[in-house]
């Protein structure tokens, strides 16, 4: 089938619809940053507001969002929330990070990203560092984990009595993790699938399979997010409605899409 461009038609709603009203974006890059970001924190947040999602998660590999997620959230008066990605700016697999991060009010940890193909994964300080998720009741996101290293993270997180775990986009490239493995990932873990993987400069992904695989784990595990923000495509908010329209397309319904844009989302931020 023809690949999704950039340009993919956006339905039209009327205004009384808002598409994305009390929907959620675990994974939206913004600016500052050290590559060039489509929007700003206070302009993706205004961004998100007007379409009246409830609310959207800031990442950035090198710096943690904890503290820009506070000022946007107080600036625009709507939930903003942030964390750190464990990559070597913050000093990798560091317990110390996480836990600055957690009292200045970030709720996510991100395992390394940019920074895994040359980390040794050190589980004495991971051991460390899910303590710390614990006391503070943080969500998980395993990064460019590649499987094997996913795996042995959510078997030491159960221990812990850890359940807020995200496996970033396990259909890209960078994980690459089979539907068996999402299967069994599913099991404790929530699967994050983020449009942008269906884009032509990035993985070019055919959406079908994303959409197989929502209908194999099912939607009560999955989360559907962007990862937008990059200069070459379109704002976070059209490339989630971009998403939603193209799940409809194959049989994803709305109370599904509620589901892992709105309520699972909530579950885990809030939960």
């Amino acid at each position: 089938m023809t690949k999704l461009k950039n340009e993919y038609q956006i339905k039209e709603f009327s205004d009384e619809d808002y598409p994305l009203k009390n929907l959620s974006d675990t994974h939206i890059h913004t600016s500052p940053d050290i590559k060039p970001r489509l929007q700003t924190d206070i302009e993706a947040v205004l961004s998100a507001k007007n379409e009246k999602m409830h609310s959207i998660v800031l990442k950035s590999h090198l710096e943690p969002t904890s503290g820009r997620a506070i000022i946007a959230s107080e600036v625009a008066s709507f939930p903003v929330f942030g964390g750190v990605v464990l990559n070597n700016s913050v000093g990798g697999l560091n317990p110390a990070a996480v836990k600055a991060s957690a009292e200045i009010g970030g709720r996510f940890v991100w395992f390394p990203t940019v920074s895994y193909p040359t980390m040794e994964m050190d589980w004495v300080k991971i051991e460390e560092i899910l303590h710390v998720v614990a006391e503070n009741n943080m969500v998980i996101g395993t990064g460019h984990m590649k499987p094997s290293d996913i795996f042995s993270l959510i078997d030491m997180a159960k221990t812990l009595g850890i359940w807020k775990i995200i496996v970033n986009h396990p259909l890209t490239g960078v994980v690459g993790a089979t539907i068996d493995e999402q299967v069994e990932m599913a099991s404790y873990a929530y699967l994050e699938h983020c449009f942008v993987a269906c884009m032509e400069m990035h993985d070019n992904l055919d959406p079908m399979i994303i959409g197989d695989s929502i209908k194999e784990i099912g939607a009560k595990r999955c989360l559907m997010a962007t990862d937008f923000g990059q200069i070459h495509n379109t704002l976070p908010v059209n490339g989630l409605k971009m998403f939603i329209n193209t799940m409809f397309e194959y049989d994803i319904s709305m109370n599904e899409i509620k589901l892992m844009c709105g309520i699972n989302p909530k579950k885990l931020i809030l939960g």
